[in-house]
C-alpha cells in the first residue's frame, strides 16, 4: 500500500504534465488572433429581381384583373373565378412566393412618402396601385381571385359557419387599426409589420419563422370553418378596398336581373356578405332611433379624443419594436442592476466605444415621432369605432337581398345558388324547378 500511495503521488502529476505539454506547445505555435483593426463586414442585401420579371409579374396582375372583374360581372361564372383562384395561388403565390404583394407594399408606399431618401420602384407603386383603381370600378376583384393571401383561404373554406353579427362587426375592425400601426412603424422606419407577420408568405417560400407558420396553419384550419378570417379580420389592405368598393361604379350583384326573394343566396356566402331586404322601421320605434342616432353622432367626438389620449399612453410598448429603443432599455437595466449579465446585442454596443448618450438621444427622437403616430392611431381608431357605430344606427332601405359592398369579395359563390342565374344559364327551364314561390310568400306571410 505504501509503495501503490507512493506511485499515485508520482504518477498523476506527471500524467498530468504530459497531458498539458500538447496544449502548452500548441499556444506557442498558435499566436492568439488580433482584433483591433477588425472590420465588421457590410452586410449586403440580395439583389432584386431582374426589371423583367417585376413587369411580367405587373402585367399578370392587369391580366388576372382584368380577368376577375369580367368573370365577376359579365360571365358570372362560379367555376371560372374558382380556377383563376387556383392560378392566382400558384403564381403569385407559390412562384412568386407572395412578394411583393400589394398589402405588404402599402409600407413601401408609406416609408417613400415620410422618407424622402428611400427609392420605391415603379412596379411596386402600380402593385399597390392598380387593385385599388379595379376597386372603385368593379368592387373587390382584387380579393375574388386574384390575392394568393385570399387565395389559399377560399380554397379550404369548405364547411364555414355564420359568425354571429355583433361578433363580425367587432372583429371587422381590427383590420384598420392594423393598418394604423402599420403605416406608423413605416413611416418612422422602425419596421414593416405587415411583412414581418404575414402569416401566409412563410408558406409560400417553404421556409420562414415557426410561429409564423404555426400561425398561418391555424388560419387555415380555422378557415374550413370560417371563411376567410385573415381577409376579413386582420388584413390591412382589405381594410382601404373595403372602404374604396362602398362607392365602386359597377359591383357584383346575386340575381341577373330581378330578385325573387327566394333566400337561397342568404345561406350561400360563407363570409355573411348578404343583406337582408329592410322593412321600414314602425312609426312608433321611430324616434327612439332618432335619439339613439342622436347619441352616437354626440359620442363620436369623445372616442376620437379619448382614445387620443390612449395612444399617447401607449407610445412607450409601440416604441419597444425598434431594436434600439429595447436594446437601451437593456443597457440602462444592466447599468443599474436591474438584470444580470449582458445579452449580445448589448455587449456588441459596450464593444464599439458608442457613448451611451448618442444611443439614448437617438431613443428620444425615436419615442418623440412615434408619440405623435401614436396619438393619431388613437384617434384614427376611436374614429373607427364611431364610424361603425353611426353606421350600425341609420336605416338603410332594401328591397331585395345584395351584397353588402364592403364585405362582398366577388367570389360568385351566391351565383349558383340562385335560380334566376340558372334559369339564364339554361340549367333549368322553370323557376318552379328549384323554388316554390307561392310556398315561400305563404311563409313569408306567416
Amino acid at each position: 500500500m505504501p509503495l501503490m500511495n507512493d506511485a499515485c503521488r508520482i504518477g498523476i502529476p506527471l500524467a498530468t504534465a504530459g497531458l498539458m505539454a500538447p496544449v502548452a506547445v500548441a499556444s506557442d505555435l498558435i499566436p492568439v488572433p488580433d482584433f483591433t483593426e477588425y472590420q465588421v463586414p457590410v452586410s449586403m442585401p440580395p439583389a432584386p429581381d431582374h426589371p423583367l420579371w417585376e413587369w411580367l409579374n405587373v402585367s399578370l396582375l392587369l391580366a388576372a384583373l382584368l380577368a376577375a372583374s369580367y368573370i365577376a360581372l359579365v360571365s358570372r361564372s362560379r367555376r371560372n373565378m374558382f380556377l383563376l383562384t387556383i392560378g392566382s395561388l400558384i403564381w403569385f403565390g407559390f412562384l412568386y412566393e407572395g412578394c411583393i404583394c400589394a398589402i405588404g407594399s402599402i409600407q413601401n408606399v408609406v416609408l417613400a412618402v415620410f422618407d424622402t431618401s428611400y427609392a420605391i420602384p415603379l412596379t411596386v407603386v402600380l402593385v399597390f396601385l392598380l387593385p385599388l383603381g379595379f376597386t372603385l370600378f368593379f368592387g373587390r376583384v382584387f380579393c375574388a381571385a386574384v390575392c394568393p393571401l385570399g387565395a389559399i383561404q377560399e380554397i379550404v373554406a369548405v364547411r364555414t359557419t355564420r359568425v354571429p353579427s355583433w361578433l363580425d362587426h367587432s372583429l371587422g375592425l381590427f383590420p384598420y387599426i392594423y393598418l394604423g400601426l402599420a403605416v406608423i412603424y413605416a413611416a418612422t422606419g422602425t419596421a414593416f409589420v405587415i411583412c414581418r407577420y404575414d402569416p401566409f408568405v412563410p408558406m409560400f417560400r417553404l421556409s420562414g419563422d415557426v410561429n409564423m407558420l404555426i400561425f398561418g396553419g391555424a388560419l387555415l384550419v380555422m378557415g374550413v370553418f370560417i371563411g376567410r378570417p385573415y381577409c376579413r379580420y386582420l388584413c390591412p389592405y382589405g381594410a382601404v378596398l373595403a372602404v374604396l368598393s362602398r362607392v365602386s361604379k359597377w359591383h357584383t350583384r346575386i340575381p341577373p336581373d330581378e330578385c325573387i326573394k327566394c333566400r337561397l343566396c342568404e345561406d350561400s356566402c360563407p363570409y355573411g356578405a348578404i343583406e337582408r331586404p329592410s322593412m321600414p322601421p314602425a312609426r312608433e320605434t321611430r324616434p327612439a332611433a332618432r335619439r339613439s342616432l342622436a347619441v352616437m353622432l354626440a359620442l363620436a367626438p369623445l372616442l376620437v379624443i379619448g382614445a387620443a389620449g390612449l395612444g399617447w399612453l401607449m407610445t412607450v410598448p409601440l416604441a419597444r419594436l425598434d431594436h434600439n429603443v429595447r436594446l437601451a432599455e437593456r443597457i440602462h437595466a444592466e447599468d443599474t442592476g436591474q438584470v444580470e449579465g449582458m445579452t449580445d446585442a448589448s455587449e456588441a454596443f459596450r464593444n464599439t466605444g458608442q457613448p451611451k448618450e448618442e444611443l439614448l438621444a437617438m431613443v428620444a427622437d425615436i419615442r418623440s415621432r412615434i408619440r405623435l403616430f401614436a396619438v393619431l392611431l388613437g384617434a384614427w381608431t376611436g374614429l373607427v369605432v364611431a364610424v361603425k357605430l353611426i353606421s350600425l344606427s341609420v336605416y338603410r332601405r332594401r328591397d331585395e337581398y345584395q351584397p353588402d359592398r364592403s364585405r362582398c369579395v366577388s367570389c360568385g359563390r351566391c351565383y349558383w345558388y340562385c335560380p334566376c342565374e340558372q334559369v339564364r344559364l339554361g340549367l333549368i327551364d322553370d323557376i318552379s324547378e328549384l323554388v316554390d314561390l307561392e310556398t315561400e310568400e305563404a311563409k313569408a306571410a306567416s
